[in-house]
């Protein structure tokens, strides 16, 4: 649980005063890369011991994992009875990006649960958007959502969300003014600082990208897909028939263009399966599952820079999310196009037209 321990000396460092972004700890010299309005919810993390803490974070994550599930199924239209919940919960954790979320002491689960309950919430509820808008401030990646509630005309959500993002980094830079201006201006563009990019563990676009060319800083080769992707992920969410479906192309198309996914901040699979599973995909479900529970990039040579060496039968297993979830993106603009043109030719029809100007009638 080695990001426990960063979380905790955050804490510590804003506790006691100390260099938020000069530190680093546990046998890999982790640093921390939070804004620092999170380091400053991590304080009372140094109020009790470490195996009491550990203890405390992996109960708490399965309690956010169970969370995740019934917002889930909420997304997907659908009611999770207690043993079906609880099932679910079970076998969910054997998804590798929740395992690996509990293994390390993460925090993808809580950022998941905050951004699909607020999302999820009846439009027009009190408040909606600010729960977004702490994600956001926490963990930054969940900002893309705001995009997505602007690009859907949702702009009293997003404005709220966007007020709220901004209100963590004001009271982040209030009260830490040196931390502040040292993250907002120099850390957050630190990628590097997070970790090597072309390992199996991020699977991001940046990392596919980097494994297939060889090279561990592609630069344009990447910026260049990443906001095409970028761009045709939020436009596909954007005009998705179901919002349901434009929540998870949001989500997956952030963790595409994201510098650094890490395999463990893919917990969205979670609701992803839960929604073909309400619409009846069972096969497409099962693939999902699979892919998500083959853990393919961890029986691969990854050791040193063998990352950037693999053959190439081996780089689909090197790069199992980002492949599934670009493949998601095809099929969502493919199952778009079909819908515009079968709805072209009814309204060719004659029959079509008269039945619609009857209705209007």
């Amino acid at each position: 649980m080695a990001d426990v321990l960063v979380y905790r000396a955050e804490g510590e460092a804003v506790a006691h005063g100390g260099d938020l972004y000069g530190f680093t700890v546990t046998e890999w010299q982790l640093p921390a890369t939070y804004p620092p309005f999170a380091a400053v919810l991590f304080v009372p993390t140094t109020w009790i011991p470490v195996p009491a803490l550990k203890v405390a974070f992996l109960a708490g994550n399965a309690l956010l994992l169970a969370g995740l599930v019934h917002l889930s199924a909420r997304l997907a239209g659908r009611t999770a009875p207690a043993s079906l919940l609880c099932t679910a919960t079970a076998l969910s954790l054997w998804l590798e990006p929740v395992f690996q979320t509990l293994l390390f002491g993460q925090i993808n689960l809580l950022i998941a649960c905050l951004v699909l309950w607020d999302l999820t919430r009846a439009p027009g509820a009190r408040g909606k958007g600010v729960a977004l808008g702490l994600a956001a401030g926490i963990k930054l990646t969940p900002a893309v959502f705001i995009v997505y509630l602007f690009l859907t005309g949702r702009r009293r959500e997003a404005a709220t969300a966007t007020a709220a993002f901004g209100g963590t980094a004001l009271l982040g830079a209030l009260m830490l003014p040196a931390a502040g201006v040292d993250f907002w201006t120099r850390r957050l563009y630190e990628t590097g600082r997070v970790g090597k990019g072309w390992i199996v563990d991020n699977q991001s676009l940046q990392g596919l990208v980097a494994r297939v060319s060889g090279d561990p800083a592609p630069g344009l080769v990447w910026l260049l897909p990443a906001a095409v992707v970028g761009a045709l992920g939020l436009w596909l969410a954007a005009r998705a028939a179901e919002e349901r479906h434009g929540i998870l192309l949001t989500a997956f198309t952030a963790l595409l263009v994201s510098p650094i996914s890490w395999s463990h901040h893919w917990v969205w699979c979670v609701p992803l399966t839960a929604v073909l599973l309400a619409e009846g995909r069972i096969r497409l479900a099962a693939l999902t599952v699979t892919v998500f529970t083959a853990r393919t990039m961890w029986l691969l040579p990854h050791q040193g820079d063998l990352d950037l060496r693999l053959s190439w039968w081996q780089e689909p297993l090197a790069a199992p999310y980002p492949l599934l979830a670009l493949a998601l993106l095809m099929g969502s603009a493919v199952l778009g196009q079909s819908r515009q043109s079968s709805r072209a030719r009814l309204g060719s029809q004659p029959s079509a037209r008269i039945s619609s100007a009857s209705t209007i009638r």
